[in-house]
């Protein structure tokens, strides 16, 4: 029997595509999410779900649920038995979150504290949390390895990170039979990057130009959304060696600028990107790219696309879809 594994936020950009590796992997995925950042199909699925079930000819359990939302949890909890839960549900925009920080504590803070609460109750103590670099805030050194100094975050949704990170570190110390896998995304391919290439968009906002970097703008380990699901059902399998609580960062190795990635962009699609510079982002820092030699060591993952690959896989699926998903939005 395939184990199951509840994925948070599934109906999402990267907990969609780690729905998918996760049935390729032989694994059996059911879905939550709210449709904070996913976009609403027929029969109130999300419509990336419903395409993975067509493009793989399978079925995919889903149900719509917010993580505030305690009994709804342990409903789904008390229908399954669940071998690890991968976790993505979560608010995740930094300039947003500097202008909203109840709202994301609350969310995102509330929402883990939940999903953990029941967890344990349940007895299900295997958990991937997809985290972010926001946690190693202005850094320190690069690349930045896992030794980095966590907690010197500089936005709000960079601290709701730290705060689950820590939430789950003490909880695997005082139940040692509690396993977890911190993924920390030094960065992914920008949902941006697709509206950019929209009709109606006229021109791409360049948050700063003058930053400590080679032409100014802000450098990024960008990487490959495919690359990062691999990442995840590596984090899975490592579960089963009772790896108590790891943390493992996931990118290129990496960095490239706003600029590069516009060029790049450009490159892929033959057209010329029009942009103009706008102030800095609060809460934005310089540069952040990883070593994920680590991730390697001991996950035996390595990122495998390039800048340029990921822009052609970019290209190709907005001009599929020139007004994102079916609604006219975005995932």
């Amino acid at each position: 029997m395939r184990q199951k594994i509840l994925v948070t936020g599934g109906g999402g950009y990267i907990g969609s595509h780690c729905v998918v590796e996760l049935i390729e992997a032989g694994y059996h995925p059911v879905v939550i999410d709210n449709f904070s950042n996913a976009v609403r199909g027929e029969g109130n699925v999300p419509e990336s779900l419903l395409r993975i079930e067509k493009f793989l000819n399978t079925q995919i359990e889903f149900h719509e649920l917010d993580l505030l939302d305690k009994p709804g949890l342990e409903k789904i909890f008390k229908k399954h038995s669940f071998y690890a839960v991968m976790h993505f549900a979560g608010l995740k925009a930094v300039g947003e979150s500097v202008e909203q920080p109840l709202r994301y504590y609350r969310v995102n803070l509330t929402g883990t504290i939940n999903l953990l609460e029941v967890m344990q109750s349940h007895g299900v103590r295997n958990l991937v949390f997809s985290s972010s670099a926001t946690v190693y805030g202005d850094p320190q050194k690069l690349p930045i390895d896992e030794q980095h100094p966590v907690g010197g975050c500089t936005n709000p949704y960079g601290k709701t990170k730290y705060f689950i990170e820590e939430m789950i570190r003490d909880q695997c110390t005082a139940e040692k039979d509690w396993n977890a896998v911190l993924l920390v995304k030094i960065h992914r391919e920008s949902q941006t990057t697709f509206c950019l290439m929209l009709p109606r968009r006229k021109h791409l906002n360049v948050f700063g130009n003058d930053y400590s970097t080679p032409d100014g703008t802000g450098v990024r380990d960008y990487i490959h959304v495919v690359d990062l699901a691999k990442g995840h059902i590596a984090a899975v399998k490592k579960l089963k060696d009772n790896c108590g609580c790891k943390v493992y960062n996931l990118g290129t190795g990496t960095g490239y600028s706003v600029l590069q990635m516009v060029n790049a962009m450009e490159k892929a699609s033959g057209r010329k990107i029009a942009y103009q510079t706008a102030p800095r982002r609060s809460g934005d820092v310089a540069s952040c790219y990883a070593d994920p030699t680590l991730a390697e060591k001991e996950l035996g993952w390595k990122a495998e696309y390039g800048l340029e690959r990921m822009c052609e896989d970019l290209w190709r699926w907005q001009s599929q879809n020139p007004t994102g998903f079916s609604n006219g939005t975005q995932s």
